[in-house]
């Protein structure tokens, strides 16, 4: 099967809005594409720098003290105990899993990956890549007979939406009787804002309460790229069903998809230290509480946006004619149709700007 046909790169259409939004005479407010902005925490750095001597090969699998600390951190940050060395695995950050991750389990012609109806485009692109079929559904009972892969992503990117521990077994259940394998993207899990999920930890798919004891089936994925300001550092991680978590690693070695030796040390540094976690997500608290009101005032309704690193929100008028009006106020957001077809009239703005970019932007928008 030869590659088939890939979307342009939508970002590039928005080259014109950026060009706009950068003629403002106090510059553009860059609130896009959602690549953090404050410093790499120094004890991660710290890591990186002293395991510079990588003069072997690192391992795929990562090292057993890393993936020991995946498994702690599971138990101590998402309710999800007892993972062991074989049901976890390090990646190259979490776009080229998201991207591969249907090839790798095999899937082709006549498969159908489910994604959330407002999605990351890349859900899509995956089952392009096989071979397979893409169908945006939200709702479990539409699933399609032929469906070998379900993407959950929650909290959502765009649009901060939570699966609680019923939505996420419903999902589950409903997979299992297709005979699908989940995979739970959760990279902004950290990140909660409304409702119970000020208080209370965003659920994983791996919950005991989700799974029953049983996660056959059944993967999470995660990125320290939000909660721990390592984007540049591509460090990510998988766990669940220690059958498939094998599967990848096969492909994986196969491949030379092995995470730098470096990184790997740094992510056992980052996942180590809940401080720095708790300080970032204060600081996306706080620029939310000045942003999320002055678009309110700029006409704009925010629809969920309940946790994550987004507001999701519409004017009611053609996404392309708010990014236009953004941009004449140096403000570049990121289009709904970017995230399917069913959000024409939606933008979404991240929360990924310096405290002086944030202020400037609820300033124009008033």
């Amino acid at each position: 099967m030869a590659l088939g046909a890939l979307p342009d790169y939508p970002w590039d259409a928005m080259r014109p809005y950026a060009e706009t939004a950068r003629r403002h005479p106090d510059g553009i407010v860059d609130l896009s594409i959602g690549s953090p902005v404050d410093p790499t925490p120094e004890k991660v750095r710290e890591a990186l720098a002293s395991a510079t001597d990588g003069h072997s090969y690192p391992q795929t699998a990562g090292t057993p003290e890393l993936r020991a600390v995946v498994s702690r951190w599971f138990a101590r940050r998402r309710n999800v105990p007892g993972l062991s060395d074989d049901e976890v695995l390090p990646t190259i950050g979490s776009k080229e899993l998201v991207a591969w991750l249907p090839l790798m389990l095999g899937l082709g012609e006549g498969d159908v990956v489910v994604h959330p109806r407002a999605a990351y485009p890349t859900y899509a692109v995956g089952a392009t890549i096989a071979g397979a079929r893409a169908v945006a559904s939200d709702d479990p009972a539409d699933w399609p007979a032929e469906t070998r892969l379900v993407w959950l992503n929650s909290p959502g990117n765009p649009d901060g939406a939570v699966l609680d521990v019923d939505g996420l077994a419903r999902a589950v259940a409903r997979a299992r009787e297709l005979g699908a394998v989940v995979a739970s993207d959760e990279c902004y899990a950290e990140l909660g804002w409304d409702g119970p999920w000020q208080n209370d930890p965003v659920p994983s798919v791996l919950d005991p309460r989700v799974t029953s004891g049983d996660r056959s089936g059944l993967l999470a994925v995660y990125s320290l790229s939000k909660q721990s300001n390592l984007a540049g550092y591509r460090a990510a991680f998988v766990a669940g069903d220690s059958r498939l978590i094998e599967r990848l690693l096969t492909v994986r070695k196969h491949a030379g998809m092995m995470p730098p030796a470096p990184v790997q040390a740094a992510m056992i540094a980052a996942l180590s230290d809940d401080e720095h976690v708790s300080a970032q997500k204060e600081l996306y608290r706080a620029r939310r509480a000045i942003l999320r009101p002055a678009l309110v005032d700029f006409g704009m309704r925010i629809d969920r946006s309940e946790a994550g690193l987004y507001l999701w929100g519409t004017k009611g008028v053609d996404a392309w004619q708010t990014i236009g009006e953004l941009a004449e106020l140096g403000i570049l957001a990121g289009p709904g149709p970017f995230y399917g077809d069913h959000f024409p009239q939606h933008v979404r703005l991240s929360l990924t700007a310096t405290d002086e970019r944030i202020a400037a932007a609820a300033a124009r928008l008033a």
